[in-house]
């Protein structure tokens, strides 16, 4: 029974063993972060961590604030105002967009991830998503963050809430 038990357990840690090889390598340095796409990206973009000392880019939360904006976040969400983005039509959800703000605070790798409000990938509206994408490229007051001294690359992302066509929401 004890035999039985450990070629059990042997067998099982093989098999675990084996399936965690299978997966390395499959996502990159952070799950989630995306590699350079020469459709979606600007190839004059260039994230200053590259290389063998820091082959990985942070996340947003790395340093004081989630949002390091120039004017905070209501800064963001007083220019979405006056852009009076919105759409025709009666949808309710997320629109979320991820982009990799370098040590210079220039943007980059933008990426689009839409729900409806079950949370459920779905397009609401392609015209309102583009406009979302749109407007989020134009921010320019994104602020280098710095861990240790050192200036770094970090993601960042603004979810847009939408609740009957309007922006209703910015997070984080």
């Amino acid at each position: 029974m004890i035999k039985a038990a450990y070629l059990f357990a042997l067998f099982s840690f093989a098999l675990i063993s084996c399936q965690v090889e299978k997966n390395t390598g499959k996502y990159p340095d952070t799950v989630g972060d995306p590699v350079f796409d020469e459709k979606l990206d600007d190839a004059g973009f260039k994230k200053c961590g590259a290389g063998k000392n820091r082959p990985f880019s942070f996340q947003y939360y790395h340093g004081q604030q989630p949002v390091d904006y120039k004017g905070e976040k209501i800064a963001i969400v007083e220019k979405l105002k006056k852009e009076n983005i919105y759409s025709k039509k009666e949808i309710n959800g997320y629109v979320t967009v991820r982009f990799l703000v370098n040590c210079e605070g220039k943007t980059g790798w933008f990426r689009l991830k839409h729900m409806d409000s079950e949370l459920k990938d779905t397009i609401l509206d392609e015209e309102l998503e583009n406009k979302l994408l749109k407007f989020t490229k134009s921010l320019n007051g994104w602020m280098p963050k710095e861990v240790k001294g050192l200036k770094i690359d970090y993601y960042q992302y603004l979810t847009y809430k939408i609740e009957n066509g309007q922006v209703s929401e910015v997070l984080p």
